[in-house]
C-alpha cells in the first residue's frame, strides 16, 4: 500500500492550471480526496455557458410571441374595423362620382377607384374583421355557416353607420354641388324594376361567387384575394354602373339615401344584392369540398382567415 501511488499523485499533475483553479473556486469545501477526484472528473462535465442561457431566453420569448400572435381580435375590434373599412369604401367610391361632376373621370375611372379602395381595405382590415363592408356579404356568409350569427347585428350596424358617416362627410365637402345626388344608385324610367333587380342580382352574384372562391375555400391562395375581389367590383361597375349605379351593397345605397333624403327605388338595392349574394354561396357550396384534417388542426385559430370568423 505504501508503494501504491495515490489518486492525487497519479492524475493531478495532468490537470491544466486553468481547470485546477476553476475547481478550487467551485469546491473549496471538499476534502482533499474528494477534491482530487473532482479534479479528474470535472473536465468531462459540461459547464453552463452564456450562449446556452441566451438561447434558452430567446426560445422562451419566441414561444411567448407565438402564443400572443394566435390571440383572435375582440368583437369590438372587428366592429370598429368594419365601420372604418366601410367608411373608406363609400367615401372613396362615392367621392369619385362627385369628382366626375367637376372633372370628367368617366365610368372607367370611377370603377377603378371602387376596385382599388376595396382591394386596399381588404388587405388593411381583412385579418381583423374579415373585410365584409357589405350587409349582403355578411348575411350570405352567415347563411352558409361561414360566419357567426351572433356577430351579424354588430356588423350590419357598423356597415350602415360607416356608409352614413361617409355620405355625410361628402355632403359637407361637396356642399357647392347642392347635394350628393350623383352618389345615388338610381335607374332611368326606361329601365323597369325587374330589369334593375336582375342587373343587381347578377353583378352581386358574380361578386359573392368570387369572394367564396378566393376567400373562403381552403384550396385557393388568399394572397391575391384582395386583387381578385377588387377586380370583380371594378368590371361590375363598368358594365352596370351606367344602368343601375352598380350598388351590390345595401349599405352603399342606404348611406347616400339617408343623408340626401331620397329613397326612390331603394328597396331594389336592398333586396336584389342580398338575394344575389345568398344564391352565390348556395351555388358555390356545390363546388366546395371538405377540408382535410391535420393533427394540429384542433388547436389552430381560424380568425386570421379572410372572411371566415366563426365563433367557437
Amino acid at each position: 500500500m505504501a508503494n501504491t501511488p495515490s489518486i492525487s499523485e497519479e492524475f493531478s499533475p495532468k490537470l491544466s492550471p486553468t481547470k485546477h483553479t476553476i475547481m478550487e473556486v467551485v469546491s473549496p469545501k471538499l476534502s482533499p480526496t474528494k477534491h482530487t477526484i473532482m479534479e479528474v472528473v470535472s473536465p468531462k462535465l459540461p459547464l453552463p455557458t452564456k450562449y446556452s442561457i441566451m438561447e434558452e431566453a430567446k426560445a422562451s420569448r419566441s414561444r411567448e410571441f407565438h402564443i400572443n400572435h394566435d390571440i383572435p381580435p375582440s368583437n369590438l375590434q372587428k366592429t370598429v374595423a368594419e365601420l372604418v373599412g366601410t367608411y373608406f369604401l363609400i367615401f372613396a367610391g362615392c367621392a369619385a362620382a362627385l369628382v366626375n361632376e367637376v372633372q370628367t373621370l368617366t365610368i372607367v375611372g370611377i370603377a377603378i377607384v371602387w376596385g382599388l379602395v376595396l382591394m386596399a381595405a381588404i388587405y388593411a382590415l381583412g385579418h381583423i374583421s374579415g373585410a365584409h363592408f357589405n350587409p349582403a356579404v355578411t348575411l350570405a356568409l352567415a347563411a352558409a355557416r361561414k360566419f357567426s350569427w351572433k356577430l351579424v347585428p354588430m356588423y350590419l350596424l357598423a356597415q350602415l353607420l360607416g356608409a352614413a358617416l361617409a355620405s355625410l362627410t361628402l355632403r359637407v365637402l361637396f356642399h357647392d354641388q347642392g347635394g350628393i345626388q350623383a352618389t345615388m344608385t338610381q335607374y332611368k324610367d326606361s329601365t323597369s324594376d325587374l330589369e334593375a333587380i336582375t342587373w343587381e342580382f347578377i353583378i352581386t352574384f358574380i361578386l359573392m361567387f368570387n369572394i367564396c372562391a378566393v376567400a373562403t375555400d381552403h384550396r385557393a391562395s388568399r394572397d391575391l384575394a384582395g386583387v381578385a375581389i377588387g377586380a370583380t367590383l371594378l368590371f361590375n361597375v363598368i358594365i352596370a354602373g351606367p344602368i343601375t349605379g352598380a350598388s351590390m351593397n345595401p349599405a352603399r345605397s342606404l348611406g347616400p339615401a339617408v343623408v340626401s333624403g331620397v329613397y326612390k327605388n331603394l328597396w331594389v338595392f336592398i333586396v336584389a344584392p342580398i338575394l344575389g349574394a345568398m344564391a352565390a354561396t348556395l351555388v358555390y357550396s356545390i363546388l366546395r369540398v371538405p377540408k382535410p384534417e391535420k393533427p394540429d388542426e384542433s388547436t389552430k385559430s381560424m380568425y386570421n382567415e379572410l372572411y371566415i370568423h366563426p365563433e367557437v
